[in-house]
């Protein structure tokens, strides 16, 4: 047996030498992981038997060589719901948890004005905004769609049961059927330049699928597109949300006002004060 505390100094020493952004965070859930607890209750634990100590040797080995931590432990926390997650999918950062709150605070309205919104999630990977929207706002009908088949199955995980119509498609050409009559168009686009990619962290660049990341020279290619999507998809006055680089905090919301279509362009800042996301309204 092994005492708790020297088993975590020892994990988070190894994360901390390895590059992991968060070393004791990681090596704590990865504990706790194992363990069949909570980080939080980790300190109910005195010692780490050998079973238990030889997989969370196995665990720590790969988050030090840049595994994500949501790999290993198989999911991930998103607003209020949980997601399972693995390879081949997108791992939802908590930034993107803003833009889904702006979704779920756009549909809260329309509900109290009495409607039933109609929202569109384009490039839902993993299904995070789309089942934190119905979860959120049950009278919400919404719609999603993920392109890759890899991803498009971890979605249709984590969507049954939530009501959400969920379909694999292209987001230039989905939803055809919904044109002129969605309230909110959600989006977290690939938006990262193909020569940035010795700057894109390892736990993303090795591991999340390179069509969820990048998007042509200036990382705006699927913008474009999606500016275009949400304009034949959204009643007029409807309103659409896309994630964006920090650096494109005026080159994303550009895409949009550009096109004089747009009214209320708009950049929001993450929790850290960087630009992070922009939305806009369709014209009437």
């Amino acid at each position: 047996m092994t005492a708790r505390r020297t088993v975590l100094a020892e994990a988070t020493a190894r994360l901390r030498e390895a590059g992991v952004a968060s070393p004791e965070h990681d090596a704590a859930e990865l504990l706790a992981h194992v363990l069949g607890t909570t980080r939080g209750r980790l300190v109910l634990v005195d010692e780490v038997d050998p079973p238990a100590l030889e997989e969370y040797a196995v665990l720590v080995a790969r988050r030090a060589g840049r595994e994500p931590l949501q790999h290993l432990t198989g999911s991930a926390w998103f607003r209020h719901v949980e997601l399972a997650v693995g390879p081949g999918v997108f791992v939802p950062r908590p930034e993107t948890e803003l833009l889904a709150g702006w979704a779920v605070e756009r549909a809260t309205e329309l509900v109290d004005a009495g409607g039933a919104p109609v929202v569109v999630d384009l490039c839902t990977g993993s299904g995070a905004i789309a089942k934190a929207v119905a979860d959120e706002v049950p009278q919400a009908v919404v719609h999603a769609v993920e392109l890759d088949e890899a991803a498009h199955r971890w979605a249709v995980r984590n969507l049954a049961g939530t009501g959400v119509d969920l379909r694999q498609g292209d987001l230039a050409t989905a939803f055809d059927d919904l044109a002129g009559s969605v309230d909110v168009v959600t989006c977290n686009p690939p938006y990262i330049p193909l020569d940035a990619w010795e700057s894109v962290a390892p736990e993303a660049r090795d591991h999340d699928p390179h069509l969820a990341l990048f998007s042509g020279d200036d990382g705006l290619d699927a913008m474009r597109v999606l500016e275009r999507r949400a304009a034949l998809l959204l009643r007029p006055g409807g309103v659409v949300g896309a994630e964006h680089a920090d650096v494109q905090g005026e080159s994303a919301p550009a895409v949009f006002a550009a096109t004089g279509r747009w009214t209320e362009v708009r950049d929001h800042p993450d929790l850290a004060g960087r630009a992070r996301f922009v939305t806009a309204r369709l014209a009437r």
